[in-house]
């Protein structure tokens, strides 16, 4: 039974900083497409980052510079820290992950909220003056 629970969230200022982790269970050791995703109300969840089996990221043009993700070594624990945070950032945050395929070509930031089986329960991130 694989499960993810998010935790970090909160509130900061603009230009502030916070980091997000994601501890899974019953993943397949570095076999695993994990992922961060957002959404605010009324908006779609989008894909914010990406890392896969090997540890190649991926980001949303949004995230790049600014967010950086990583894993350990065998994918239990995953992080997105987040930099340089402004408004538009503020949304619940998402960790997700995907065994259907763990390479780099498959493994994008791009890859659709459907594409991927297993969900945390979402974290806020608030980012206000």
């Amino acid at each position: 039974q694989v499960q993810l629970m998010e935790s970090g969230g909160g509130a900061v200022q603009p230009g502030g900083s916070l980091r997000l982790s994601c501890q899974t269970s019953g993943l397949p050791p570095r076999r695993a497409c994990l992922a961060w995703f957002r959404q605010v109300p009324g908006k779609q969840r989008e894909g914010v980052a990406t890392i896969n089996g090997y540890g190649g990221t991926s980001y949303a043009d949004s995230a790049r510079n600014r967010f950086t993700i990583s894993q350990d070594n065998d994918q239990t624990t995953f992080v997105l820290q987040l930099s340089k945070l402004n408004p538009d950032d503020t949304a619940m945050y998402y960790c997700a992950a995907d065994t259907s395929g763990y390479g780099t070509a498959y493994c994008q930031a791009t890859r659709r909220n459907t594409d991927f089986t297993y969900w945390g329960q979402g974290i806020q991130v608030t980012v206000s003056a």
